[in-house]
C-alpha cells in the first residue's frame, strides 16, 4: 500500500513537470494542462488515479502532453523530452488500478483464432497523406484503451473526447460556452439528450447565437466546427481518433483513412464493467445498454448510418479474442504489414 502510494505521488509529480517542461520549451499559446498551483495538480491527479472510474482523466492528460511534445521542432529537445513521456507511462502500467488494467481477452474465444491474411492499405495512401486511424468503439470493449495503446505503439498522437474538447477549447472553438456533450460515459451525462445543448435565456442572446450559427441548432454548429477541425487535423498529421462520427467524416471530405469498429460480446462486456466500474451485475447491465444507445443515437443521428454495421468500417475485432495488447498488435501488423 505505501508502495503504491509512492508511485502515485511520484507519477503525478514528474507528469506535472513533464507538462511545464512542454510549455517551456515550446512557448505554447495554448497553455499547459495543468493549469491550477502544483500542490491542486498533485492532489488531483493523485485522486484521479485512485478511483479506476475517473483515470481515463489521466490518459487523456498523458496524451494531451505526449501530442504536444512531439510538435517539439528541435530533435534533441523532442527527444529528451519524449523520454520522459515513456519512463512516466512505464511507471503508470505499473499501477494496480490503471487505465486498462482490466483486460478483455476471453481465453475461449481466444483459442478460436486462425492466421489472417495481410490485407494491404497502403494502396489508399500517396505520398502526402496522413496516417488517421478511426476507431468506434462499444463501452467495456477496451476499445478506447486498444486506442491509446495503438497511438503509443506507432508514436502518433491521440485524441478522445476529453482531449478533442480540450482542443476546440484552446483554439476558440468553443465559444460563449459551447460544448459537446456526446461524453457518454459519464453519469451525468447519461441523462442528457446527446444533441441537446444550453439555450441562452435572454431574447438578446438568442437572437446572436441565431445569426451567428446561421439558423443552425448549437449542437450541429458545434458538429460542423468539430469535422472541420477533425478535416484539418487530418491533412497535418498522423494520429488515433477515438469516435466524434471521424470515419464518415472523413470519408464525406476523400480523406483517406482507416476506419476500425471494437466491439466484444455483451456478457463479457458486461463481466469487464463490474470490475473496472466496481458494479453489480444488474447495474452493469443497465449501463452498458444505456451508453451504448448514447453512442448509437449520436452516431446515427450525424451520420446517418448504422452505428456498429460491419460494411461501415475496413476492420471489426472483437477484442474479447485479443485482449487489449493482442487488438493492438493485430491492427499494427494489418498497417505496417510485418
Amino acid at each position: 500500500m505505501e508502495e503504491t502510494r509512492n508511485l502515485v505521488l511520484e507519477i503525478a509529480n514528474r507528469l506535472y513537470d513533464l507538462d511545464a517542461e512542454v510549455y517551456r520549451v515550446l512557448g505554447s499559446g495554448l497553455g499547459r494542462v495543468f493549469n491550477a498551483s502544483r500542490e491542486e495538480s498533485i492532489r488531483e491527479l493523485t485522486q484521479i488515479m485512485k478511483e479506476h472510474r475517473t483515470s481515463h482523466y489521466l490518459r487523456s492528460s498523458l496524451a494531451l502532453i505526449g501530442n504536444m511534445a512531439r510538435t517539439i521542432p528541435e530533435r534533441q529537445e523532442r527527444s529528451r523530452v519524449m523520454t520522459e513521456y515513456n519512463e512516466i507511462w512505464k511507471l503508470i502500467q505499473k499501477l494496480p488500478d490503471r487505465f486498462g488494467a482490466v483486460d478483455i481477452l476471453d481465453e475461449t474465444l481466444a483459442g478460436l483464432n486462425q492466421s489472417f491474411s495481410q490485407n494491404s492499405w497502403k494502396g489508399r495512401f500517396n505520398a502526402g497523406n496522413h496516417l488517421v486511424i478511426c476507431i468506434g468503439r462499444t463501452y467495456g470493449s477496451a476499445g478506447t484503451d486498444v486506442g491509446f495503446n495503438l497511438a503509443d505503439t506507432l508514436k502518433i498522437n491521440y485524441y478522445d473526447t476529453e482531449i478533442f474538447a480540450e482542443v476546440l477549447k484552446r483554439l476558440e472553438a468553443q465559444q460563449d460556452h459551447i460544448r459537446d456533450r456526446a461524453s457518454f460515459t459519464n453519469p451525468q451525462d447519461l441523462n442528457q439528450d446527446p444533441m441537446a445543448v444550453e439555450r441562452p435565456k435572454g431574447l438578446k442572446a438568442r437572437i446572436r447565437e441565431f445569426s451567428r450559427y446561421h439558423g443552425l441548432p448549437k449542437a450541429e454548429a458545434v458538429f460542423f466546427n468539430q469535422s472541420e477541425l477533425i478535416c484539418d487535423m487530418a491533412r497535418r498529421e498522423d494520429f488515433v481518433i477515438m469516435g466524434r462520427c471521424a470515419d464518415v467524416i472523413l470519408t464525406n471530405h476523400q480523406i483517406p483513412h482507416v476506419s476500425i469498429f471494437v466491439n466484444a460480446p455483451f456478457e463479457v462486456r458486461v463481466r469487464r464493467v463490474m470490475k473496472q466500474d466496481n458494479l453489480d451485475y444488474k447495474s452493469a447491465r443497465k449501463f452498458l445498454k444505456k451508453v451504448d444507445r448514447r453512442h448509437r443515437s449520436y452516431y446515427e443521428f450525424f451520420t446517418s448510418r448504422k452505428w456498429g454495421d460491419v460494411v461501415n468500417y475496413d476492420l471489426c475485432i472483437n477484442s474479447a479474442s485479443y485482449g487489449i495488447e493482442g487488438s493492438v498488435q493485430l491492427i499494427e501488423r494489418l498497417l505496417l504489414q510485418k
